[in-house]
């Protein structure tokens, strides 16, 4: 059977790799972004695949329970990727009904209208869930989250994923819908919504700003390359087992204060500064409140089943990634500047 599959959040980070990954290797599959556009959502990363012939954007918001079902009845969806999510830990402290709203409220909609929709009938059907390591809330020097680990979420954020992982469980359980579940380590890579640490440590070396340090820096993470990532969501589409999760790790852990310094001296050799530059812009503020310790990743359940391992090590990754951002410093400029917004407009308004 043919595939018809939406993607939502699809012009987001992770998502417009997985949306490119999947109209550009599947030509014989329907690939539909759904995607709200707020801040992170940028069509400009998908400039050179928006007029694909399997490919079709619609902006709408996920929450949106009418305008779900009226999608479904129009493109006959056989599969669901869900991408779609608040994703910032500092903006969920702020505003923690955001993240509930979109992420749990959201979810549950999608949920529901997969269920309605395909009726029972399950046959060639899969709603695939994107989750992160953060559910399981936060390690000590030593161990590694598996599969089985039990949730511990810390920040709105990660107790809002929580939720939304296990709404999709119960509708598995309760209603027998086809589910998948991956739960990711830390993303970086190109077009990153300069936010995140290490975007914005690249933008900030580039303007000689301050570069902010929560705390010591001496918080781990488990860092994935983003295309790696999307690697492995096809590989568990395609030939993950229904009702499992599956752990994505990088293999790859620096403490904060580490990973900034080896950003700052690959730029210092790319901008051809002395060595020990960058390094200065280094600037110690206060840790952020239930900032987790340690994440790490235990990905072998899906290496022994699925065949999959990352592709690159950390220094390799971040230097294409630093290299992808010198060369697109308008994009860089059109994201910072707020400018990208209007691409919708420009592009899809005159269709």
């Amino acid at each position: 059977m043919k595939k018809v599959i939406l993607i939502t959040g699809g012009a987001g980070f992770i998502g417009s790799h997985l949306v490119r990954l999947f109209v550009t290797k599947y030509p014989n599959y329907t690939i539909v972004n759904l995607d709200k556009l707020t801040y992170a959502g940028n069509l400009e990363n998908l400039k050179d695949i928006e007029d694909a012939p399997n490919y079709e954007f619609v902006k709408g918001d996920i929450t949106d329970l009418n305008m779900l079902r009226t999608l479904f009845k129009k493109y006959g969806f056989t599969s669901v990727i869900h991408c779609a999510a608040e994703s910032h830990v500092d903006r969920s402290i702020s505003d923690p009904l955001a993240f509930v709203h979109t992420n749990v409220i959201g979810t549950v909609c999608l949920l529901q209208t997969a269920r309605e929709y395909w009726n029972n009938n399950f046959n060639d059907t899969l709603f695939y869930h994107i989750s992160t390591d953060e559910v399981y809330g936060s390690l000590g020097s030593e161990g590694f989250f598996t599969e089985t680990t039990a949730y511990d979420p810390r920040s709105p954020y990660s107790a809002s994923k929580a939720s939304s992982d296990h709404f999709v469980r119960a509708y598995y359980h309760t209603y027998g819908l086809p589910v998948k579940i991956s739960n990711c380590s830390n993303n970086y890579g190109p077009n990153h919504f300069p936010e995140k640490l290490i975007p914005l440590c690249i933008l900030n070396i580039l303007h000689e700003k301050p570069l902010p340090i929560y705390g010591k820096g001496e918080n781990v993470r488990d860092w994935l390359f983003v295309e790696d990532h999307v690697r492995a969501i096809d590989v568990i589409f395609h030939t993950g087992k229904t009702g499992e999760t599956y752990n994505i790790g990088g293999h790859n852990e620096w403490t904060n204060i580490d990973l900034v310094k080896e950003l700052c001296r690959q730029m210092d050799e790319k901008l051809g500064r002395p060595p020990g530059t960058n390094e200065k812009l280094i600037t110690f503020v206060k840790d952020r409140a239930g900032h987790d310790l340690r994440y790490a990743i235990d990905a072998t359940k899906l290496s022994r089943e699925l065949g999959w391992e990352p592709s690159l090590q950390f220094q390799e990754g971040i230097s294409k990634t630093i290299d992808w951002y010198l060369q697109n410093e308008e994009w860089l400029k059109d994201v910072t500047s707020g400018s990208y917004q209007h691409y919708y407009e420009q592009q899809y308004h005159k269709r």
